[in-house]
């Protein structure tokens, strides 16, 4: 009985490092943004820009327009999330 009692609170104490370790990678970057947002930055003069904010986007609207311009009307999140300038944030 004690055994059970000594195993209860080690993993108590132990499961909060677990969840916050399992937590931060959730919350990391992907390494390679979606292909979608690599179509869409296609011909993007600064494309490491595009493929930023467009990755933003795409996590947040889980949408991304077709082709390499406009086509906005397809994703309403896409198309009105602005940025604190008040200009679009959305490539």
């Amino acid at each position: 009985m004690k055994l059970i009692g000594v195993l209860l609170l080690i993993s108590m104490c132990l499961s909060p490092c677990f969840l916050q370790l399992t937590m931060a990678n959730d919350l990391s970057p992907s390494p390679t943004p979606a292909p979608m947002c690599e179509v869409r930055c296609g011909k993007a003069r600064r494309k490491d820009r595009c493929l930023k904010y467009c990755g933003i986007c795409c996590k947040a609207c889980k949408c991304v327009p077709s082709g390499t311009y406009g086509n906005k009307s397809e994703c309403p999140c896409y198309r009105d999330k602005l940025s604190s300038k008040g200009t679009p944030k959305c490539p």
